[in-house]
């Protein structure tokens, strides 16, 4: 009987969840692995095997929720155990509030990345709950802390995800549970270049020797996995800055006008990412 340990990992199909998947996979850890994108999931699935591992594919559109119902019951049912939960499924719409479309733009991205991953976690937790022991790692963003111009949608799913994390943290961590939350910088992933907007496509950008890896990130969530804590920041670096910025929020705001009022003049524009 293989006792080893369970990881399920949303988003899965590529950057931060494929790498965290194959790092986990890497390690010794049975993978289960969660996107909309099937093909994807599959040649992940076999490299992970090719290199000694076992991962599990399930298809799954965290908007839905049956399947949802689905991914959970299909890990408990074949494997019987979820040692790490990590709840990385997420999409950008970056663009000035007034150009975006009610529905694609703004209820479909709180819908995957708020929503989503409250629903991802209410599916496994009565089975987390009745084992006894398990953690739940949900991906965030430093924009969970700091929000720009054009982030104002993605922002707000962030920061409610970082509610949702403490909130669930206070409900759990008494019954045997872990919960904890990791907020990168800006990653070299498909979402970060198919979500550029006004900000980004005008050379507001984060140099790129700054920009993480997706393996960056996926070592950090192994590093969490391994000693659990509230949540962690990646990069470090990151760490004063965010702590400036909520000392004098003030500040922000100033360097921000110019470049905003610079950006406004010229024609609107749009944009829109996925990952």
């Amino acid at each position: 009987m293989d006792d080893s340990p369970v990881v399920v990992v949303t988003g899965a199909s590529s950057g931060i969840g494929a790498a965290t998947a194959r790092l986990f996979g890497q390690r010794g850890w049975r993978v289960v692995l969660a996107a909309r994108r099937q093909e994807r999931l599959e040649a992940l699935a076999r490299d992970i095997e090719g290199q000694g591992g076992r991962a599990l594919v399930v298809p799954t559109d965290v908007t839905q929720w049956p399947q949802i119902q689905r991914l959970a019951q299909t890990t408990w049912s074949t494997w019987g155990r979820v040692d790490v939960l990590v709840n990385n499924a997420g999409l950008g719409r970056l663009k000035w509030l007034e150009t975006m479309d009610p529905q694609r733009d703004i209820a479909h991205q709180i819908q995957v990345n708020l929503t989503g991953a409250i629903w991802v976690v209410r599916a496994f937790l009565p089975g987390l709950l009745e084992q006894g022991f398990g953690h739940i790692i949900n991906v965030a963003s430093v924009a969970s802390f700091a929000a720009l111009p054009t982030y104002s949608v993605y922002a707000a799913t962030k920061f409610g995800l970082r509610g949702f994390t403490d909130a669930l943290r206070r409900e759990v961590e008494p019954l045997g549970l872990r919960v904890s939350a990791i907020y990168p910088g800006p990653v070299a992933t498909e979402f970060g270049h198919h979500a550029g907007g006004p900000l980004q496509r005008h050379g507001h950008t984060t140099p790129a020797r700054l920009v993480l890896r997706a393996e960056d990130v996926a070592r950090a969530i192994w590093q969490l996995a391994q000693r659990p804590r509230r949540g962690k920041i990646v990069p470090w670096w990151f760490t004063p800055l965010l702590g400036l910025q909520a000392l004098v929020p003030k500040l922000l705001d100033v360097l921000m006008a110019r470049t905003v009022r610079t950006l406004r003049a010229k024609a609107p524009t749009t944009s829109q990412g996925t990952s």
